[in-house]
């Protein structure tokens, strides 16, 4: 793994120049999981960027080989959205593009993509 991870137990993040990217390995069918799940690798071990203000494009994507699990993205969406509030961004009603998309993938993982909107430049310099 590169050196510019972060990671706690099955969480992991990083900084790049647009933003944010965060992975969580593994999937189940319960939205609720994920929630202290990545909460908890923010508290614990996310020495990162501060929250920013301004708009901000979320991209959630759940990888699956096989069949793909028996999970609402809606509820995935919302669980994600309130784990990384107050570290990506101060709420989530910054939030002004979003995407949550199933798709088949090389291994069962979340994928997380957090910029910043407007200025083009990386929220996380900031």
């Amino acid at each position: 793994m590169d050196e510019n991870w972060t990671q706690h137990g099955k969480v992991r993040a990083r900084e790049t120049e647009t933003g944010l990217t965060l992975e969580v390995d593994g999937l189940t069918s319960q939205a609720r999981y994920y929630k202290p799940l990545i909460y908890e690798f923010f508290r614990k071990a996310w020495r990162g960027a501060r929250p920013a203000w301004g708009e901000f494009s979320v991209e959630i994507w759940m990888d699956y080989m096989g069949d793909p699990p028996w999970l609402d993205l809606d509820n995935l969406a919302k669980a994600v959205l309130d784990a990384i509030k107050g570290y990506a961004f101060h709420d989530d009603a910054q939030v002004a593009r979003l995407l949550v998309q199933r798709r088949e993938g090389a291994r069962e993982r979340i994928v997380v993509a957090v910029s910043r909107l407007g200025d083009g430049g990386p929220a996380w310099r900031r």
